[in-house]
């Protein structure tokens, strides 16, 4: 099953299914905070939205959610340097631009083969299962 970032809510139930877990309110509210503002939100600002929708929500829950999300290649982590984990439901092959300022992240776009490129150019012997690129600067005005 190809996973893509608008996923209906039966195929979220599925994909958990098929990992043994069933969709849970508190799994659907998570995943749901993650696609409605793409933000690459940590654990505490995707507790802040979900907070908004489900009051009782803990923030155990909320990070309990984001691990299940993420064993189930629903979702993925994403880490730069010291700072918090980030998530994205972005499963494509993509890039990442990290403005160094405000710490926001924004998705960018890369042709899938660039990705199969850069793969080749590993010695023989190593074998890559994903390659991770981030681009660091500013916003411009």
């Amino acid at each position: 099953m190809i996973v893509t970032e608008n996923m209906p809510p039966e195929a979220v139930a599925q994909k958990l299914s098929e990992s043994g877990l069933r969709a849970t309110p508190q799994r659907e509210i998570v995943y749901r905070s993650l696609l409605t503002k793409r933000d690459h939100p940590t654990a505490e600002e995707v507790f802040a939205r979900a907070k908004a929708e489900m009051p009782t929500i803990s923030l155990a829950t909320v990070y309990n959610c984001l691990e299940t999300l993420v064993q189930c290649n629903l979702i993925r982590q994403v880490n730069h340097e010291r700072g918090p984990t980030r998530y994205c439901p972005n499963l494509h092959p993509h890039a990442h631009f990290r403005d160094e300022q405000t710490g926001t992240m924004v998705d960018i776009d890369v042709p899938a083969d660039l990705f199969e490129r850069l793969k080749a150019l590993l010695p023989t012997g190593l074998s890559a299962s994903s390659v991770e690129i981030t681009f660091r600067g500013k916003t411009q005005p």
